[in-house]
């Protein structure tokens, strides 16, 4: 079966089409300036030369149509047509407390996104798009909704609640979500197979650290607390966010700045992390070139590591224990430097690495030292595969 994996955005569209029962990836690509003048596709197919469109898209419509015109190209694809697509998996980013698990896509379904856009307006709308475009382009072949929220579901209402009147939860659904849950459920259940373990007996801590960073408690495979909350602002430092602050700030920030709600939650989003503590970049292999020089990048690079230090313990606290900690995603699969800073002060708990193992990037390995009584993985994630199985499994 051939599973065409699509994460829309509001102006670009990245693609997989995975062969699912070698769970092989036979292309990829993304569809760059969708809407903007500049719009591009990209397809890189293993062992051919990148196959670069330079064309106007006006909309994902036309972004998807392009896809499937690359895919089936005579010379640069990977079949010769579109009817050897089976399905579509989409990556939805929230799915409120509506989805706790992947669906096949209908009408009703849709409506239930449109619903959940009020809790995800820069997301929602652009996956709702990339999956209308998919219809108009395929029509018949079915398509399934994957989505960032649905694994943490499982969360108890103790760890989802947040202390505001219960009233305001009831109107609006303001509780913790959780995002980056298909990632998290994909390293859970790797580590697991790494450990020899059934996932049911274990408790693992998973750090999903890049440019968007959340931590989740995942106990005998089920999530039970998570770094993110309401919106993908909540959690460690990131990129450009802020992670958690105390609240008044932004009522202060918004009387002595003169800020509007708008204006706070841009700085709060896309000022702040460790883009606004080091005044450089977002880039963590940049922080990391210059923190020698820079004090400010070194100092960003400690707020990091220790808010997600922080993290694990009171993660091991809430599951009663801990039997591996999982590093994933751009800076915990390849960056040294923050895993070790990390895991420094957690020796107590049994949480050692061996400084040699730690080298590696982008490599799946336990980095644990001989005498851990936890161990340290490095599993790279792989949101697509996941995607792609759940819609397998459904269309089936």
């Amino acid at each position: 079966m051939n599973i065409l994996v699509i994460n829309a955005g509001s102006s670009s569209l990245k693609y997989q089409f995975i062969k699912i029962e070698e769970e092989k990836v036979l292309a990829k690509g993304l569809c760059e300036r969708i809407g903007i003048e500049g719009s591009k596709l990209t397809l890189k197919v293993p062992g051919k030369d990148d196959y670069v469109v330079e064309k106007h898209m006006d909309d994902h419509s036309v972004a998807i149509s392009m896809v499937i015109d690359a895919l089936t190209d005579k010379e640069h694809g990977v079949i010769a047509d579109m009817k050897e697509i089976d399905a579509v998996g989409h990556r939805v980013v929230h799915g409120g407390e509506i989805f706790a698990c992947s669906v096949v896509i209908d009408e009703k379904v849709k409506e239930a996104l449109h619903v959940c856009s009020d809790l995800a307006p820069l997301h929602n709308p652009a996956n709702i798009i990339g999956i209308e475009a998919c219809e108009k382009a395929m029509p018949g072949v079915p398509q399934v909704g994957v989505f960032d929220t649905a694994f943490h579901q499982t969360m108890p209402k103790k760890a989802y609640m947040y202390a505001l009147p219960y009233e305001l939860y009831t109107k609006h659904k303001i509780r913790r979500y959780g995002f980056h849950g298909t990632s998290h459920r994909f390293v859970s259940e790797r580590a697991a197979a790494m450990l020899g373990k059934p996932l049911e007996e274990l408790k693992i801590i998973t750090c999903h650290l890049g440019n968007g960073s959340s931590i989740a408690a995942v106990d005998c495979g089920k999530s039970v607390d998570t770094s993110m909350g309401f919106t993908p602002l909540a959690g460690v430092p990131m990129g450009t966010r802020s992670g958690d602050i105390d609240p008044a700030i932004v009522t202060f920030l918004m009387e002595k700045e003169n800020l509007s709600a708008k204006e706070v939650n841009d700085l709060m989003n896309k000022q702040s992390g460790v883009f606004g503590i080091s005044e450089l970049s977002s880039d963590f292999r940049d922080l990391e070139g210059s923190k020698d020089t820079n004090e400010k990048s070194a100092l960003a690079l400690e707020m990091f590591a220790y808010g997600v230090t922080k993290y694990i313990g009171a993660y091991a606290a809430a599951m009663g224990g801990v039997d591996a900690i999982v590093f994933t995603a751009g800076v915990g699969e390849n960056t040294a430097l923050t895993r070790g800073q990390i895991v420094e002060k957690l020796g107590f708990m049994g949480i050692k690495i061996d400084p040699e193992l730690n080298k590696i990037r982008g490599e799946e390995k336990d980095i644990s030292a001989p005498d851990a009584t936890v161990r340290t993985l490095v599993i790279p994630t792989n949101e697509e595969l996941m995607i792609a199985k759940d819609t397998a499994m459904l269309v089936k």
